[in-house]
C-alpha cells in the first residue's frame, strides 16, 4: 500500500513537471543569451527597398543593393546608419555583392555594366546567374572606377580580407561555382574550391586573413525547394576545410563576428520561416535572434560588434515581399572587442 500510495503522488508531479516544459518551452540546452523575444531592433530610415548590407569599418555606414524611385532595377548604394547620405554609387547594368574596404577609403562591388549585350540573368538563381558580372573598384563617391575581372563569367559575392590584401569572391563556369582569390589590385586571380559536386559561395574572411567562411549546396539539391545548405570553413590555399553545421535544411549567410569566436547566419525554420541564429564556432551552440513570421537575413555583425544589420519584409504589406534594412542591436553580445 506504501509503494501504490508514493506511485499515485510522484506520477503527477513527473506529469506537471513536463507538461510545464511544453507550455513554457524550456530548453535544457538553453542559450544564457537565448530569449523569446528579440534585442532592441529599428528600420534604417530612408532606406527604401534595399538588401544585403555590409558596414563599413567604422560601423557608422551601409553598403547595399538598394532600388531607388528612379531605378529600374536594383544597384550598389550607400546609406549612414542613420538614414543620411544615401548614395547611389553606379547607374547602370544589373548589381550585386558590395563591400568596404578596410581603409575605409573605396568600395568593390559586382556588375554587368560592361556587357549590357548579355541577357540579364538572376542573380537568386544559380542556373540563371548573370553571366558577364565583373567586378570593380571605386572610391565611396563611385568615382575613378576600376574594373579588375575581364571574362563573360559570373564573378559576385565579394568581400575583402581584413588586411585589404586579399579579395574572396564566387565564380561560375559552366555551372559550376567555386571559391576565387585575388591580390587587393586584382591580379593573381586563382581558384582555391575543386568541388564538383558542391557549389560555394557567400564566403567572408576570418580575421586571421587566411580563413575563409561560407556556405555551399550539393548540386543534386540545386532545385530542390528550401535548398539545404551547409555551412564551412577553408584555409585560402585551399587546405584544411571544415564542416561548420551538420544539422539538415538551409544554413545559409554566415558572417563572423570581429573576435570570430561566433557567426551569424539563416536558417529556414518549419513552414519556410527565414530566422537569423549566432553560432559559437568553438561550441557549436545556436542562439536565436530574430523572431518573426516574415523573411530575416542577410545578417552581418558590425566591426565594433555593437550592431548587426539584416533584410527583412516584416513591416511591409500584405503580400509585398520587397525587403529593407534592419539593425539590431547586439552590445550586450560584447565579442571580445572594445565597447
Amino acid at each position: 500500500m506504501k509503494k501504490l500510495k508514493l506511485y499515485s503522488e510522484i506520477v503527477p508531479l513527473i506529469l506537471a513537471f513536463f507538461t510545464a516544459i511544453l507550455l513554457f518551452g524550456y530548453s535544457f540546452n538553453k542559450s544564457p543569451f537565448q530569449e523569446a523575444t528579440e534585442l532592441s531592433t529599428w528600420k534604417v530610415p530612408n532606406a527604401g527597398e534595399a538588401a544585403e548590407a555590409y558596414f563599413s569599418p567604422d560601423s557608422r555606414t551601409l553598403i547595399c543593393n538598394a532600388k531607388g524611385e528612379e531605378d529600374s532595377t536594383y544597384l550598389v548604394y550607400t546609406i549612414n546608419i542613420d538614414g543620411s547620405n544615401k548614395k547611389r554609387i553606379c547607374d547602370k547594368g544589373e548589381t550585386a555583392c558590395s563591400f568596404f574596404h578596410p581603409n575605409g577609403k573605396m568600395i568593390i562591388w559586382t556588375s554587368t555594366r560592361d556587357h549590357l549585350d548579355l541577357p540579364k540573368g538572376n542573380f537568386s538563381v544559380p542556373k540563371d546567374y548573370p553571366q558577364g558580372a565583373e567586378l570593380y573598384t571605386s572610391d565611396l563617391d563611385g568615382n575613378n572606377v576600376k574594373r579588375l575581372t575581364y571574362n563573360e563569367y559570373y564573378d559576385a559575392e565579394v568581400s575583402y580580407s581584413w588586411d585589404g590584401s586579399k579579395i574572396l569572391f564566387s565564380r561560375q563556369i559552366d555551372g559550376l561555382v567555386d571559391l576565387w582569390v585575388m591580390n587587393a589590385d586584382g591580379s593573381d586571380q586563382h581558384q582555391i574550391t575543386f568541388t564538383p559536386e558542391w557549389q560555394e559561395g557567400g564566403a567572408f574572411y576570418l580575421h586571421d586573413n587566411q580563413t575563409i567562411l561560407f556556405r555551399a549546396w550539393k548540386i543534386e539539391d540545386e532545385a530542390q525547394r528550401g535548398m539545404p545548405m551547409t555551412i564551412f570553413t577553408i584555409k585560402d590555399d585551399g587546405s584544411d576545410l571544415k564542416q561548420i553545421t551538420h544539422e539538415a535544411g538551409t544554413n545559409w549567410a554566415p558572417f563572423p563576428s570581429p573576435d570570430d569566436k561566433y557567426f551569424v547566419f539563416t536558417k529556414v525554420l518549419p513552414e519556410k520561416n527565414y530566422e537569423i541564429f549566432l553560432m559559437s564556432m568553438e561550441t557549436g551552440e545556436q542562439t536565436r535572434l530574430t523572431y518573426n513570421d516574415a523573411f530575416d537575413g542577410f545578417p552581418v555583425i558590425s566591426p565594433d560588434g555593437k550592431l548587426m544589420t539584416f533584410s527583412s519584409n516584416r513591416d511591409a504589406a500584405p503580400g509585398n515581399r520587397a525587403l529593407t534594412l534592419y539593425l539590431m542591436d547586439l552590445s550586450s553580445f560584447k565579442f571580445g572587442v572594445n565597447n
